[in-house]
């Protein structure tokens, strides 16, 4: 039996990963004014981040339209037993209004499953490459589905924004709270609860917010797979990296780069982990 698996590019799989899974990675759209791009077809990170700083304009990222999926879909329904399509949550985005849309018009071609992961990024990656393991090791449709919703209540994220500007930019925080932010000289820590993404404190330096997601790890251990997750800071991940392997094994700790999809709010200088737990010890 073959199963497909489908994401969004939200996910922030890296290319390699996507590639060695076989999974189809559908892009959302990223706007700066009228010029309008693919996230990682017709824009890559680098220039994605080298615009979002350089820019007089705030892009805005939209979900994929359901002839987006619609055409995707089409691509593999007669060559594979069923689809599992597995989306950014559905309280911070459309994506997954437009998958179950593109879904409708193809229901008597083949069996398509909608999941909302109800994460982003990194812990939306989890769950799909979970998803993406199991239909290659040869699992039927619906044992593909159970582990991806088992994996979406596995999932656990956390991490910091090294500053508020670029929230205050998109809109999802006062500008007044921004720059009191900057002047007070602290760094939002976020988590994800019920699918959206909520504040879980404040510090004053990123030593301190790396110190909380070290601890984040450590306190959710034992778990079976890691993400750290970072915009332009690959050797603070690396450093945070080689700490949590005094508790978790080297092979279980993947390192994957913010794309569009989350970065066009946080900017440069994102870090997070998003850890899947695990019920047996490491």
């Amino acid at each position: 039996m073959t199963v497909q698996v489908i994401t969004d590019s939200t996910s922030d799989i890296p290319d390699g990963l996507t590639e060695e899974l076989g999974i189809r990675v559908v892009p959302i759209y990223l706007r700066f004014g009228s010029e309008t791009y693919r996230d990682g077809v017709d824009i890559t990170r680098d220039e994605f981040y080298s615009k979002l700083v350089s820019s007089p304009l705030h892009p805005a990222t939209s979900q994929p339209n359901p002839e987006d999926f619609t055409s995707v879909y089409k691509e593999y329904c007669d060559s594979v037993d069923g689809i599992v399509s597995i989306h950014i949550s559905s309280k911070i985005s459309g994506t997954v209004n437009s998958a179950t849309m593109a879904k409708k018009t193809l229901e008597t071609h083949c069996p398509i499953e909608i999941i909302d992961s109800r994460l982003n990024s990194g812990g939306l990656g989890l769950v799909v490459t979970t998803a993406a393991r199991a239909a290659q090791s040869g699992a039927s449709l619906s044992e593909v589905i159970d582990e991806a919703k088992n994996a979406v209540d596995e999932v656990r994220m956390f991490g910091m924004f090294e500053t508020m500007k670029y929230l205050a930019r998109s809109g999802r925080v006062n500008k007044t709270i921004a720059a009191a932010s900057r002047i007070l000289n602290v760094i939002p820590l976020l988590t994800f609860y019920d699918g959206e993404i909520v504040r879980a404190g404040l510090v004053r330096t990123i030593s301190k917010g790396t110190d909380k997601i070290f601890d984040f790890v450590k306190k959710n251990t034992p778990i079976s797979e890691l993400v750290i997750v970072h915009s332009k800071i690959a050797d603070q991940a690396e450093k945070l990296k080689q700490r949590l392997k005094e508790f978790i094994q080297e092979e279980k700790i993947a390192i994957a780069e913010l794309g569009a999809g989350l970065g066009v709010h946080g900017g440069p200088g994102v870090l997070l982990a998003a850890i899947r737990k695990s019920e047996t010890p490491t």
